[in-house]
Parts: C-alpha cells; structure tokens; sequence
C-alpha cells in the first residue's frame, strides 16, 4: 500500500528543468541590454573591447562580466569628456587679438629702440650732438636736424658735406622696413621774400623734400612708406624771440611713425 502512495507522488511532481534555460536566457538579455547602454557611453577602443567580450560570451569563451571588461559608466563619461577636451582644445593665448597685438608692439619697441642706439652711435662718432638729437616717445621716433647741419641759410640745397649724413641715415633706415616716414621741414619765423621762396612755407617744403630724396636714393627703401611736409614757422620748439630759439627752430625733422600706439594697447 505505501509503494503505491510514493508511485503517485512521484507521478504528481511538476517537471521544472525548463527555468534553468530560461534563466540563463534573461540573464545574457540582461547582459546585451547594460552592456549596449554602457557602449553609448565610452569611446571607440572601449566599444571594441566590449563587442570582443560580448562575442566571447555568445561562443562560450570568457564570460562577458569577468572583470577585466567591465567598464564604469563614471569612467566612460569622464573619458568620453577627455576626449572631447582633446578634440576641442582651448584657444591658444597667442592666437587671440589681445596676445597678437601685443607681441607686435613688443617688437616695434625694440625695432625703434635700435634704431635710436644706431642713431646715437652714429651722432656720438660724428660729434654731432649739437646738430643732430632723437627722441622715441608712444608716438614716433624723431630725428632732429639743425638747419645748420644740412643747409646755408636761405637755402634748400644740401651741403656736400652733410649728404653723408643722409646716406648713412637711409641706410639705418632701410633695415626697418613697414612704418611710415614724414620728413617735415621747419623754419623760424623771420620773413623771407625771394624769387624762388616767396614764403617760410615754400622754404621748408623744398627742404624736407630736398633731404626725402637723398633719403630714396637707397633702393631698400620703399618710397611709397616716405612723404614730406613743410610746416613753416608755425610749429616752433623754442621761443623765436632770441638767436638761440630761432637757430633751434630751423631744422628737418625725419619721424619713423609707430603703427601700433602704446597708450591704445594699455587701454585695451
């Protein structure tokens, strides 16, 4: 009688081998779901890695959570993040306007610094402090010329002997090449009637146009950066009262312009 009760328990039991598959099935979509949401996150060398385990998982090599292929989604944005910096790298400081405007003026600077110690140089072998001074301010460099230096009086023809002058100026000039040149012409305010300077302003435009010429005669220069102006009596640097202050009016003056101004760059 007790053989026959165990044969129909045995016969009542439910067959449950079918949940082995079926759990091993949800565990590998769970697998395929958090690894296709962890690829969105990484870049291309972990992506790869990734499919690599997946594939070994699906052909029954390594299991797809060993622990050499995981991969936090913490440290897949950071290096997603990375990358992005990598590929979009900050503005070089040089490249900007302010960086650019600046290195231009440090080299006019020490373009026109040089210029001035050439200059004196030249001044301090001649002797000719009394006739020649230069002064570098945030405009231009000026080249003060004594009337006496270049001329007789009454006259826009160039001495002889001051035409080395020019020449040793021109070709100073010449290794600074891109900035504006103005030779202006000046006089002290005592009238002149002449035939061929009937004003003050006639003498100090032939002047400075007389010297801008010897100036081009050096091929280095470009003529088009070279203009000339007479400016008369009327821009005096002394009082024309006394035969000092007059003396100290009558002059050439050759001023090397600044392209960039300093004081515009220290208001930026």
């Amino acid at each position: 009688m007790s053989k026959k009760k165990k044969h129909e328990d045995h016969e009542e039991h439910i067959d449950e081998t079918w949940l082995i598959p079926y759990a091993d099935l949800l565990t590998l979509l769970l697998a395929l779901f958090i690894i296709l949401f962890a690829s969105t996150q990484v870049d291309q060398k972990k992506y790869d890695t990734i499919m690599r385990s997946l594939n070994s998982a699906f052909t029954g090599g390594e299991a797809p959570f060993a622990m050499s292929n995981l991969i936090p989604i913490d440290n897949a944005a950071n290096s997603t993040k990375n990358n992005n910096k990598n590929q979009n790298p900050p503005p070089n400081e040089e490249s900007k306007p302010e960086s650019q405007l600046a290195a231009k003026l440090q080299k006019e600077e020490k373009d026109l610094e040089e210029l001035k110690k050439s200059m004196d140089a030249f001044i301090k072998e001649n002797n000719m402090s009394e006739q020649l001074t230069t002064k570098l301010d945030n405009e231009k460099l000026t080249i003060t010329i004594s009337d006496r230096a270049l001329f007789d009086s009454g006259s826009a023809t160039i001495k002889q002997e001051s035409q080395n002058l020019a020449t040793s100026m021109s070709n100073l000039l010449g290794q600074y090449p891109g900035y504006q040149v103005e030779v202006a012409g000046h006089t002290d305010n005592i009238p002149i009637h002449r035939a061929d300077f009937e004003t003050n302003w006639d003498l100090s435009a032939k002047r400075a146009v007389n010297f801008m010429k010897l100036l081009l005669v050096n091929t280095k220069i470009q003529p088009a950066s070279y203009s000339s102006v007479g400016y008369g009596e009327y821009r005096p640097i002394a009082e024309n009262a006394t035969t000092d202050g007059r003396a100290k009016n009558r002059r050439v003056e050759v001023s090397i312009l600044r392209n960039i101004k300093a004081t515009d760059e220290i208001a930026k």
